[in-house]
């Protein structure tokens, strides 16, 4: 005999195994539910265990990677590109957002540098041609013969280069603070170091190890017309010791030995104690000399030209060069490494952590036409 169930069992039964696949697809859905909230939970719990600083601006994963794994801890393999490329293709540099604030800080603090004309270059044999002759010209009748003309000629500037550095320390301690901002003072401290040894080598600098400052070039009394490339002209005082009975005249006589051309865009530049001397210059009907700016964030400028302090200028002295105009875009060049290196040292100086700074710099003067000096003589 022929054993069957009832309709109503067999219903019931496909009903209760229904049941059965939706609970078990539940249950799986949920225990993935429950992994997500703890993998969340963790690493919330990860980034409350080292709080951020009040206020501050989350840094991008590239350079807290490259502040967490080396700068702090010292690991190779978290080091960072300059060039922005993958982790591991690095090497002892400084991260993206450290080299651009050096940058900006450098042309706050070195006035010569925010004038100058500036040039990248890949190696330290960088060459610049300089046209010192143009071709020459002449008139002829339209069947005359036609003689050959002068051609131009062209000299080399080689400026020459030095290794720029500095080296900044912090004890392990500070690293490990969770509240220390180490980019900032990082950057902070580099800028500092550089701005102060470019500010002087670019007008003082001997040339042997770092760059030929404008004061080192080679002077004389002669017109552009007949003085040696390379050599700047400066002009008298007229006093032996300081500026005589009417220094307005000397400047005015200094800012016209320029050529036309290089008066659009020139500066006046002296240290501060100069042009407190120079502020109290008046023409011969009283008024002042100096004409401070006008408007918030404009240079103060005499005889019409903006001044820029620098303080590694010489002061009023026998024989010094208190004063120097001229367009120092055309008339001075730098040129720098693109690459800013960092060296992490933590074994030198324990407990203190070195970061050991280096860029090579190099700068000379570019035309000699550009650039007038005021030189303290009777």
């Amino acid at each position: 005999m022929e054993n069957t169930l009832p309709a109503e069992a067999l219903d019931a039964s496909f009903d209760l195994v229904a049941r059965q696949d939706a609970a078990d697809a539940a249950l799986g859905a949920l225990r993935s539910d429950v992994e997500e909230v703890k993998s969340r939970l963790e690493r919330v719990s990860r980034a409350a265990a080292r709080p951020a600083l009040s206020g501050a601006a989350q840094p991008s994963p590239e350079l807290k990677g490259f502040v967490d794994g080396y700068l702090r801890f010292g690991r190779e393999a978290e080091l960072k590109s300059v060039s922005g490329a993958v982790l591991a293709d690095g090497g002892f540099a400084v991260p993206r957002e450290i080299d651009a604030m050096i940058a900006a800080q450098l042309k706050a603090i070195s006035p010569i540098r925010a004038i100058a004309q500036i040039v990248q270059t890949g190696t330290a044999g960088y060459r610049k041609l300089v046209s010192t002759g143009g071709t020459a010209s002449g008139w002829v009748s339209e069947v005359a013969a036609r003689p050959e003309t002068n051609t131009a000629k062209f000299s080399e500037i080689a400026p020459p280069m030095g290794e720029l550095y500095a080296n900044p320390s912090a004890t392990q301690a500070m690293l490990d603070d969770v509240d220390f901002d180490l980019e900032a003072w990082l950057a902070s401290e580099i800028a500092t170091e550089f701005a102060r040894a470019e500010g002087a080598a670019f007008i003082t600098g001997s040339g042997t190890n770092q760059p030929l400052g404008f004061l080192s070039a080679p002077t004389a009394t002669t017109g552009d017309a007949s003085r040696a490339f390379g050599t700047l002209q400066f002009l008298g005082s007229g006093h032996a010791s300081g500026f005589d009975t009417a220094p307005e005249l000397k400047l005015i006589d200094l800012v016209h030995a320029l050529k036309s051309g290089h008066r659009q865009g020139a500066t006046f530049v002296m240290n501060s104690k100069t042009l407190a001397a120079v502020r109290k210059f008046k023409t011969a009907d009283g008024a002042f000399l100096w004409q401070p700016g006008l408007l918030e964030g404009q240079p103060a400028r005499l005889l019409g030209y903006p001044v820029i302090e620098a303080e590694d200028m010489p002061d009023v002295a026998a024989n010094a060069y208190p004063i120097a105009f001229g367009n120092f875009r055309n008339g001075y060049l730098i040129a720098e490494r693109k690459v800013t290196t960092i060296l992490r040292d933590p074994f030198t100086n324990k407990p203190f952590v070195n970061f050991y700074a280096t860029k090579r710099v190099g700068g000379q003067v570019l035309d000699s036409d550009a650039i007038k000096l005021l030189r303290i003589e009777a």
